[in-house]
């Protein structure tokens, strides 16, 4: 496989960062994931991190080097994440579930296929047409779709962060899963949270991708929706990918993941190698040590406050 990856995480203006992103790859299989900790409800990082690592250490096990079905691969892992956020609340204590926006694309044999629960987004573009667009699990997207609302109210609208649909809800998330798609040499998969979809329309989003590459246009994408959004700037996160074909023994990477005590954090800025970018993903072992790291610190701030 032959792609170029980029991935960034900025905390806007807000206290913390709760959007969690990561990519991980086999010899045959690519998968990229982003996911947003809903700040509505406690905790939501907790969620973000739990969602990460499920499915990415899941990848890891069965991604060897091929996923035998991608789409149910990210229907079946999306809702053990989902269960296993609603599990570790139960264990700890926590007086609700904490709550996840998540979207998910695996690439393998020069196909594409996503899914999403909530608002984070992924665009599939080609010589900057956008192709395709996850549809928001959203109140304002249920008002576009009925006629009442213009798209390009959305990032104005009272009720743009109502989100229906998450990971940690008190039912099971409904998981929208697209076909397997091909993709051309050239064409772009743009993951992200809202903090980057909601100040950008889709066309100033696809015309950086297509006239500077993900490389040069993310950032700039990033500083444009810092700017738009002020003194209200969410947190923004991407992990965007170019597919140039089937017959490349490596990648281009720009600002992976780093992994902080066995979670799956926002990266700083800088570069790594493909070994570093693969030991992204988590082992089983890693997962349990970090949610008993989770615990531990929950369970001291309660004691705390008691």
């Amino acid at each position: 496989m032959q792609f170029s990856i980029y991935q960034e995480s900025r905390r806007g203006t807000r206290k913390s960062n709760q959007d969690r992103i990561a990519y991980c790859y086999s010899r045959d299989a690519v998968l990229m994931l982003v996911a947003d900790g809903m700040g509505g409800h406690l905790r939501g990082e907790l969620a973000a991190d739990i969602a990460m690592q499920h499915i990415s250490a899941a990848f890891r096990r069965e991604a060897t080097p091929r996923l035998d079905d991608p789409r149910s691969f990210l229907q079946r892992t999306i809702t053990a994440a989902h269960r296993a956020i609603v599990r570790n609340a139960g264990e700890s204590g926590l007086p609700e579930s904490p709550r996840t926006t998540c979207v998910a694309c695996i690439v393998q044999d020069d196909t594409a296929c996503w899914a999403h629960a909530g608002d984070s987004r992924l665009y599939h573009i080609r010589a900057g047409r956008i192709l395709a667009q996850t549809r928001d699990h959203s109140l304002v997207q249920q008002l576009i779709d009925s006629g009442r609302v213009r798209e390009e109210a959305v990032a104005a609208h009272p009720d743009r962060n109502r989100i229906f649909n998450c990971l940690g809800s008190q039912g099971l998330p409904r998981v929208d899963l697209s076909e397997g798609t091909r993709l051309n040499t050239g064409d772009s998969l743009i993951l992200c949270t809202d903090g980057l979809w909601g100040p950008l329309s889709g066309k100033i989003i696809s015309s950086a991708v297509l006239n500077m590459g993900i490389m040069r246009g993310i950032p700039e994408l990033l500083d444009d929706a810092q700017r738009r959004a002020g003194r209200e700037c969410d947190n923004i996160s991407v992990v965007a990918l170019t597919w140039e074909g089937p017959a490349a023994r490596a990648f281009r990477a720009g600002t992976p993941a780093t992994t902080l005590a066995g979670v799956v954090a926002p990266p700083p800025a800088g570069k790594t190698s493909a070994a570093e970018a693969q030991n992204d993903c988590l082992s089983d072992e890693e997962i349990e040590r970090a949610i008993a790291r989770i615990r531990n610190t929950i369970r001291r701030q309660n004691h705390d406050k008691t």
